[in-house]
């Protein structure tokens, strides 16, 4: 059976504004001063999979530039364009009957374009052992991250402990307070939600047909274009109404027959400016310097500077962001807060600085 890597990078990255955005989103940055990060990504299905079955779901607005990060590394047949952001059931459901039409039942295996990993082989391995999973089961089956502290800024997976490397999941869990999140760390039943998924083809469309049936509508209807004249204008007509949830409430928190794969491979969302000390050492106080800057007297904070130099005397806990057209300043408690940004510059109208 075909192992298909389906890459979901149609993302806006809004927490890294001013640098990230929607045409050149995080995804399509070298923020670790080694590749793009959706580079990295394709390069990790490598390990399980063939060049020719690794696709990318991306959008329209960014289909050009991701293009043109990403080379040859994936067929250009294989980059699949959405012409709206609809959430990742919608992303997902859309290269299922891609596949499907193209190329027939398969084991997807479905990653984010923007986290990061520091150990490429454990990841393989742990894939390997979902792969096989899904292959053999109708099962829906996910990689689950080991925690390494109580974040409450992601959703944890409850799952039955045993011997296997695949066990059952019993429960998925929203993003708890701290407290909750400490007790989740010390039970050990307990495993982060990477947003990565493992199944076949026509297991995951099977689960939209009885889960949500009004977007497996839509997406029989996109089906049923593809290869014909009226491919194009079918999906720019049908994709945009697609209703916007994710698979993760559409779907993993509503089936009982989930699996999941504990790992430990140094994975980080690095969702913000405020995690860039996961791809970064910082100095001997605690400081990320990124291009031409000088911190002094400066501790917990970090500088990207882009053409123009950054210095710093007496700051602390600070982020400063310098691009072109855009100067950034907030506090590290707040990096999550950039995002308020972008919303408000989308409602001002002022597209210049998006």
């Amino acid at each position: 059976m075909n192992v298909y890597g389906v890459v979901m990078a149609g993302g806006g990255g809004t927490r890294f504004w001013p640098l990230s955005r929607n045409k050149t989103p995080k995804q399509l940055l070298n923020l670790s001063g080694k590749d793009t990060m959706v580079n990295e990504a394709i390069d990790r299905l490598r390990l399980v999979t063939e060049r020719e079955n690794i696709y990318v779901v991306t959008n329209k607005t960014q289909i050009e530039s991701l293009r043109a990060v990403v080379g040859d590394r994936v067929a250009e047949e294989n980059v699949f364009s959405e012409p709206a952001m609809r959430n990742t059931s919608a992303c997902i459901g859309y290269a299922a009957v891609e596949l499907l039409k193209r190329r027939g039942d398969g084991v997807m295996v479905i990653v984010p374009s923007d986290a990061y990993l520091r150990d490429d082989a454990q990841f393989a391995e742990k894939l390997n052992f979902a792969i096989q999973a899904a292959e053999t089961s109708e099962k829906l089956v996910t990689i689950g991250i080991t925690p390494t502290f109580p974040a409450t800024g992601y959703g944890y997976i409850r799952f039955q402990k045993s011997a296997e490397p695949v066990k059952k999941a019993l429960r998925f869990v929203e993003k708890p307070k701290k407290k909750l999140a400490e007790k989740y760390i010390k039970s050990g039943d307990y495993v982060w939600n990477s947003g990565m998924f493992i199944w076949k083809v026509s297991t995951i469309l099977e689960k939209f047909r009885t889960l949500l049936p009004d977007i497996y509508v839509d997406l029989m209807k996109i089906y049923n274009a593809i290869g014909t004249a009226h491919e194009k204008r079918t999906i720019s007509s049908v994709y945009p109404k697609i209703s916007s949830i994710s698979v993760d409430y559409g779907v993993m928190e509503k089936c009982k027959d989930i699996l999941v794969v504990p790992g430990d491979f140094g994975w980080s969302d690095v969702g913000s400016w405020d995690m860039l000390g996961v791809l970064h050492s910082v100095d001997e106080c605690g400081n990320i310097v990124m291009g031409d800057g000088l911190a002094l007297e400066t501790r917990n904070s970090v500088l990207y500077a882009g053409k123009k130099f950054i210095a710093t005397v007496g700051v602390k806990d600070m982020i400063i962001v310098d691009t072109e057209d855009a100067l950034l300043i907030c506090p590290k408690s707040r990096a999550q807060d950039v995002k308020k940004i972008v919303d408000e510059l989308r409602n001002q109208g002022r597209e210049d600085l998006l």
